[in-house]
């Protein structure tokens, strides 16, 4: 599996929601996620980061980020792509199911678009809410896209809430996030507790 992202990561960025190179997409993800985080500089991991476009971001905004991915290519991309944006990043490769980070050590865990592809997505969220401290927030972005691919927000919801005492579902079907409009669903779900 990681032939295959180690061969998508010098094209992996051209996507405008994966490389934010827009700025009205930038700006868009910005205004969208670093509503949901804590006052900087929290402690933050973005799980199965891929190019750190959302780890950097949020590096940015003053948080302490590290950045995990199974994929070598990815994060040779994010590291060169953090230098670039003048500021660090704790990129380590690792299973996003079961990474390589402390218990209790984050206020967030934040994971875009990688719970659908879990052999075991019950396991791998129990895995991340350890990772929480008390009042740590889960962050998911995720969707069920117009291939059939996906995960469905009220399955991810019941997945959460296997783990967690609450929800909070989001639909983003703003074309500002995606650089076009979209049929398919899409969505963030936040859980604080």
């Amino acid at each position: 599996m990681t032939d295959i992202w180690d061969a998508e990561a010098a094209s992996f960025d051209e996507q405008p929601d994966h490389g934010l190179k827009d700025p009205a997409v930038r700006a868009a993800w910005a205004d969208l996620l670093l509503p949901l985080l804590p006052p900087a500089p929290a402690a933050v991991v973005d799980l199965g980061c891929g190019t750190g476009s959302l780890a950097i971001l949020a590096a940015q905004a003053g948080h302490l980020v590290h950045g995990v991915d199974l994929s070598r290519g990815m994060l040779a991309v994010a590291a060169e792509k953090a230098v670039a944006a003048g500021v660090e990043v704790d990129f380590r490769a690792g299973d996003a199911a079961d990474p390589p980070c402390a218990p209790g050590a984050y206020d967030v865990v934040l994971v875009r678009h990688v719970l659908w592809a879990l052999p075991d997505p019950a396991a791998a969220l129990g895995a991340w809410v350890r990772l929480l401290k008390p009042g740590g927030r889960l962050v998911l972005v995720e969707g069920r896209w117009f291939t059939g691919a996906g995960i469905a927000a009220a399955e991810c919801e019941r997945l959460v809430l296997l783990h967690r005492n609450e929800t909070v579902v989001t639909r983003l079907d703003d074309p500002a996030l995606w650089g076009a409009p979209i049929e398919d669903e899409r969505y963030v779900l936040v859980s604080r507790r």
